[in-house]
C-alpha cells in the first residue's frame, strides 16, 4: 500500500498546497524528493506477479507510477478537491486522455467554440474515428442543452476561454451533462484550483495544462485530469499503461513545487491584471478590453462568484488598425515575452489569430470572436506601471 501523508482532518487549502504528496523517506527529506527512475526493484518474483496484475499495490514502471508523479497528483487532487488525478505530459495530452478513456465511434461531444486552437483541432481531428463534436456558444446555456443528443457523452468547457476570458456557468452545464447523462470536463487552466474550483460547481473532471500557472515559471511542458479516483482508476490510468502520454518524474517535480506559491503569485498576478486593465480601458487607440474582473465584461457578476472574485491574471484587448495595429503594439515592447505562452512570472503578449488559433480557418476564428487586431496579454509579476509603459509605446504609434 502506497502511504499517505498524516495532515489533520480539515487543513485549509494553502496548507495542502505546501504539505500533501507522499511522506519523506527514510531520510527524512523536508523538501520532496525527485525519483529519476525507469522501474522499481521487487523482493521477489511473486510479489513482482501481484504487483503487475494489480494485485497489491506498488510502484512497478515510471510510465504510469512514479513517487514524485503520484506526489504532484494528490497535491493537485486536494486543490481542486477531487478524488484523483492523473498527470500526463502536456495539457493537450491531458485531453486526449480524456477522449480516448471516456469516448468511442459513434459518440458525440457538445464543446465551447471558444476553447482553445489546438482542443478544437483535436476534437475534430477524432471525427475520422466516428466521434462526433458540435460546438456551442460558451456563454449560452440553452445553446448547450439545444446540441445534446441521446449518444452525448462529453460536454467541455474552458472558463475564462482563451483569449477572450468568456465565462460559462459551469453549474448550469453539469445540471444539462447530469440530465443528459454525460459528464462534464472544465479546462481550468486560467483560474486554476487558487480561485476556481469546477468539482464544487458540479464538473465531473478537470483538465490542466500544468505548464502554465501549476508551474507559473515557464520551465517544464505538464498536464493532469482531476476527477473521482474509480473514474481516474478505471478509465484513465488503463490507458496511460497501454499509450504512454508520461508525465516525466522531473516535470512532476517542477510543477509540484509550484503548487506551492500557487495562490500568492495568482493572487499578485490578478492584482495587476484588474489594474492593467482599467488602465487600457482608457486607452483611445484600444476599441475594446476582455477582463472578467471588469464591470464592462459580459459575465462579470458570473465571474466573480465561481472564480473567488478575481478576475485572473490574463487581459486581451483589440487595437486599432486591426493586424497592423495588433502588430505594431506587440513589436513596440521592450518588457513583455513575445511568446504564446501564458502564467509565467514574466509577462507574455501575444496576437491570438496567429499564434495559439492560428491552425483554425478565419471563419472558425470569427465565430469564436478571434479578431485581427486581437492582442493577449498574460500579467506577470513586474511593476504594472512598466507593463502600461510597455505596453502605450506601441498604442501611442
Amino acid at each position: 500500500m502506497i502511504p499517505k501523508v498524516d495532515l489533520p482532518e480539515g487543513v485549509g487549502l494553502q496548507t495542502r498546497a505546501v504539505r500533501e504528496g507522499l511522506p519523506p523517506t527514510a531520510w527524512g527529506e523536508n523538501s520532496e524528493a525527485l525519483f529519476l527512475t525507469s522501474s522499481f526493484v521487487h523482493p521477489d518474483a511473486e510479489t513482482a506477479a501481484r504487483r503487475f496484475a494489480n494485485e497489491e499495490e506498488a510502484f512497478v514502471y515510471s510510465r504510469f507510477g512514479n513517487p514524485t508523479v503520484t506526489m504532484m497528483e494528490r497535491r493537485l487532487a486536494a486543490l481542486e478537491g477531487t478524488g484523483g488525478c492523473i498527470g500526463t505530459a502536456s495539457g493537450m495530452a491531458a485531453i486526449l486522455m480524456l477522449i480516448l478513456g471516456l469516448l468511442k465511434g459513434g459518440d458525440h461531444v457538445v464543446c465551447s467554440q471558444s476553447v482553445f486552437g489546438s482542443t478544437i483541432r483535436l476534437f475534430q481531428d477524432f471525427a475520422r474515428f466516428g466521434i462526433e463534436t458540435s460546438f456551442v456558444s460558451q456563454t449560452d446555456p440553452a445553446q448547450w442543452q439545444a446540441a445534446m443528443r441521446p449518444n452525448t457523452k462529453l460536454l467541455f468547457a474552458e472558463t475564462p476561454s482563451n483569449p477572450l476570458t468568456e465565462v460559462c456557468d459551469i453549474a448550469a452545464l453539469a445540471e444539462i451533462a447530469r440530465a443528459g447523462g454525460a459528464l462534464l470536463a472544465v479546462d481550468n487552466c486560467f483560474c486554476s484550483p487558487a480561485l476556481q474550483r469546477p468539482a464544487a460547481l458540479g464538473a465531473d473532471l478537470i483538465v490542466h495544462s500544468g505548464t502554465k500557472y501549476l508551474d507559473g515559471q515557464g520551465r517544464v511542458v505538464a498536464g493532469a485530469v482531476c476527477g473521482p479516483e474509480a473514474l481516474i482508476a478505471t478509465k484513465f490510468v488503463p490507458v496511460m499503461r497501454s499509450a504512454g502520454m508520461s508525465l516525466s518524474p522531473f516535470n512532476a517535480w517542477v510543477v509540484l513545487k509550484g503548487l506551492e506559491t500557487l495562490a500568492v503569485r495568482m493572487q499578485a498576478q490578478s492584482a495587476r491584471a484588474l489594474q492593467l486593465a482599467h488602465w487600457l480601458e482608457a486607452q483611445p487607440a484600444v476599441e475594446r478590453v476582455y477582463y472578467p474582473g471588469l464591470p464592462s465584461h459580459p459575465q462579470h457578476a458570473l465571474a466573480m462568484r465561481q472564480q473567488s472574485g478575481s478576475g485572473g491574471a490574463v487581459v486581451s484587448f483589440v487595437a486599432r488598425g486591426a493586424r497592423a495595429g495588433a502588430f505594431g503594439v506587440i513589436d513596440a515592447t521592450r518588457i513583455c515575452s513575445i511568446t504564446a505562452n501564458l502564467g509565467d512570472t514574466k509577462t507574455t503578449i501575444t496576437h491570438p489569430a496567429s499564434t495559439s488559433h492560428g491552425r483554425l480557418t478565419e471563419a472558425q476564428r470569427q465565430a469564436a470572436g478571434i479578431v485581427q487586431g486581437m492582442v493577449r496579454v498574460a500579467v506577470g509579476l513586474e511593476d504594472v506601471e512598466d507593463i502600461q509603459a510597455d505596453l502605450q509605446r506601441g498604442l501611442a504609434a
